[in-house]
């Protein structure tokens, strides 16, 4: 089967949406250290077990690539995209980004129902680090493709050093959207109900999802390392009795082999 980049940027989306141990990587542990020594290139390549959309019953296991670059301000990653920390200095980093918003396809929902598009949104983040643990709190407005909608996410971590070369990071985490990202990704309009025979339904804001998981990161060698994730994400409120929600809490995993280049 071939794979275009959409079908591999949801994917790569889906597969760190359900995963809030994503929200921080594993350098987050030494981010007291000076700026210079953060500076990092990790690239890496990964496979990804999830659901084709959020509340399908239907499961892909797909390629995902792992970046992970910082250089001073600048950033590029899966969870925030390409941006700047305009602050970045002791316990707080704030930053701003463009980062990728979900879709699905039109072949993954029933018949008649319209695609969402894989879309791009501007995004605002803070994390805040305190006695070992790390909340991020993070903001993304789309404006191209996908929803065109805002989702607002948090997410709290706390990473264990387990040995001098295995990092536990358990993590918790809930996302929020409103009525426009949430009514077209999860709702069933007049056309569309006709088309599918699926009843017409509208959803409002609110909380969307809460998810629960854990990524382990294991140093093989100076520069490579292996990570996992496993994790949970059930559906809340009007998003989970939607009609197109076949299974409201979904496992996900996710396997990576990573380098870090330089230094």
């Amino acid at each position: 089967m071939k794979l275009s980049r959409p079908t591999i940027a949801a994917a790569a989306l889906l597969a760190i949406a359900t995963t809030p141990a994503h929200a921080q990587d594993v350098s987050s542990v030494t981010r007291e250290a000076p700026r210079q020594q953060r500076d990092r290139i990790v690239i890496g390549v990964g496979a990804a077990a999830i659901p084709t959309y959020q509340g399908s019953d239907d499961y892909r296991v797909l390629p995902i690539p792992v970046i992970d670059i910082a250089k001073g301000r600048f950033f590029a990653n899966l969870r925030n995209g390409i941006g700047v920390n305009v602050i970045d200095g002791g316990p707080v980093t704030i930053g701003g980004s463009v980062a990728l918003m979900p879709g699905y396809r039109r072949k993954d929902v029933p018949d008649g129902v319209d695609r969402v598009t894989v879309g791009g949104g501007g995004r605002l983040f803070a994390n805040l680090k305190a006695g070992g643990a790390i909340l991020t709190v993070g903001g993304t407005k789309g404006f191209a493709g996908s929803t065109k909608g805002v989702i607002a996410d948090a997410s709290l971590s706390y990473p264990v050093v387990a040995s001098r070369r295995l990092i536990l990071i358990p993590a918790i985490g809930t996302s929020w959207a409103d009525r426009k990202h949430n009514d077209r990704y999860f709702g069933i309009n007049a056309r569309e109900a006709l088309a599918s025979g699926l009843p017409e339904y509208r959803l409002g804001g609110g909380f969307k999802d809460v998810t629960a998981g854990v990524t382990a990161n294991y140093r093989l060698n100076r520069r490579l390392s292996l990570a996992a994730s496993a994790n949970v994400s059930t559906l809340l409120g009007d998003a989970k009795d939607s009609p197109l929600v076949e299974r409201k809490t979904q496992p996900t995993g996710f396997l990576s082999l990573n380098y870090l280049f330089g230094r």
